[in-house]
């Protein structure tokens, strides 16, 4: 074909997508997955993240040791990864071993045995896990604020899931919920680098095909954030705070203005928080600004770790220049050192096959269409001071801020009195 970027649907409704990239030797491919943490009711919280071990663990073709061993024969990367709305599995060969990366990701993904010998095996290594996040307090903290501001709300949960669930989980809860939502209306596959697209779908599409029509993606309700304060005594040497608010949709047109004040108050060196929270004042060593969005809401927040003496001076300071991004117009260089520095980065990315093949697969999943890296750029170009001024104005409100920290906090009086924008 003699587009660079093709899609294909099977009969069952599986859509398949490519990007030929003919300059590079490698190539990514994702089977992609609409369904995450989000969809999981609270006794099933978890199983997401579990199914994603457990396809790695054995089909009735090859063992474990064996799906490892073929990657690493020809050199490949596979991995996966669960989120709150999906979950991904994917690798990345050299070109010439193409066919052998899809039917290892075909079997594993088609086959799986969740036996539950295995499942007993895995279930020690997903609780290190677990432990493992409320060891890593900058991780812990990010998990704190959204189950303070989201609430009950399934995305206020860990994508982890609990230790009473994950010891309680079996062979049936597992294959049930993989069947139940592991549908071909939920399902993208996409790739990228030096690959031909009908080449792809012959290799892909027999395997494919097998899956039966389901009863299409889950319903997801919207939820509301929440203002609070959430306090974690721990004893760490660090403070480790996040301060949170209302962000957008990953869908919504404001998305590049939110981008670009993203990078303007704390996503980069030159950020306004970088800059006055540890180069003037020195009260941080790592602090920056960050946006989490999903299909339909979103939180936009600030993540600091700092001096347990200084927690009221860093609140502060964070406060400040959230009120000033929406009080006055960002400086028209500002602006523009911002979109650069936007359009840098996503250019940069771009020579990537691993994340060519992940802008397709959400591109779809979200917009149902490829969206062209000019395009893209044109829209980050064309942002103005005034649509980050409103837009910053509608998110950062008193009554839409939340604060979660983690570390010597025990004897802080600290309410949500404080929060005032």
């Amino acid at each position: 074909m003699g587009h660079s970027v093709n899609k294909t649907f099977l009969g069952n409704g599986i859509r398949i997508i490519t990007k030929k990239m003919p300059f590079v030797r490698s190539v990514s491919m994702g089977v992609w997955v609409n369904v995450g943490a989000r969809d999981e009711s609270p006794v099933e919280n978890g199983l997401s993240h579990f199914i994603e071990h457990m396809i790695f663990k054995g089909t009735g073709k090859r063992t474990g040791f064996e799906i490892a061993k073929e990657f690493d024969a020809i050199g490949g990367h596979t991995n996966a990864f669960t989120a709150m709305e999906h979950t991904c599995y994917h690798a990345k060969v050299m070109d010439t071993h193409l066919a052998t990366m899809v039917d290892i990701l075909s079997d594993i993904f088609l086959n799986s045995r969740f036996d539950a010998e295995d499942i007993e095996k895995e279930r020690p290594v997903i609780l290190q896990e677990i432990k493992m996040l409320e060891d890593t307090p900058e991780d812990y903290v990010y998990f704190l604020l959204g189950n303070g501001f989201w609430g009950d709300h399934s995305l206020g949960r860990s994508i982890l899931g609990n230790f009473e669930n994950i010891l309680r989980f079996d062979s049936d809860a597992i294959k049930e919920f993989f069947r139940r939502y592991y549908q071909p209306e939920c399902i993208v596959i996409s790739a990228a680098g030096n690959l031909e697209h009908d080449a792809f779908v012959d290799l892909v599409g027999p395997a494919f095909e097998s899956i039966q029509p389901g009863h299409g993606a889950p319903k997801r309700a919207t939820p509301r954030g929440r203002s609070l304060v959430e306090l974690c005594p721990k004893d760490l040497e660090q403070v480790h705070l996040c301060l949170g608010t209302n962000g957008i949709s990953v869908t919504d047109h404001r998305r590049y203005a939110l981008s670009l004040m993203n990078t303007i108050v704390g996503g980069n060196m030159s950020s306004r928080l970088f800059q006055e929270i540890r180069e003037r004042r020195g009260l941080a060593y790592s602090v920056y600004s960050f946006i989490s969005s999903h299909v339909d809401t979103g939180l936009f927040g600030v993540y600091a770790g700092i001096d347990p003496q200084k927690i009221a001076e860093s609140i502060e300071v964070i406060l400040q220049e959230m009120l000033k991004i929406k009080k006055t117009p960002v400086d028209l260089t500002e602006l523009h050192n911002a979109i650069e520095f936007t359009k840098g980065n996503l250019l940069i990315a771009s020579e990537s096959t691993d994340n060519q093949m992940a802008r397709l697969a959400q591109n779809e999943i979200h917009f149902g269409r490829h969206i062209p890296l000019k395009q893209i750029v044109s829209e980050i170009e064309s942002v103005t001071r005034e649509e980050i001024l409103d837009l910053a104005q509608e998110l950062m409100k008193t009554d839409q801020l939340a604060l979660a920290m983690l570390g010597p906090v025990g004897d802080q009086e600290i309410s949500a009195d404080i929060l005032t924008l």
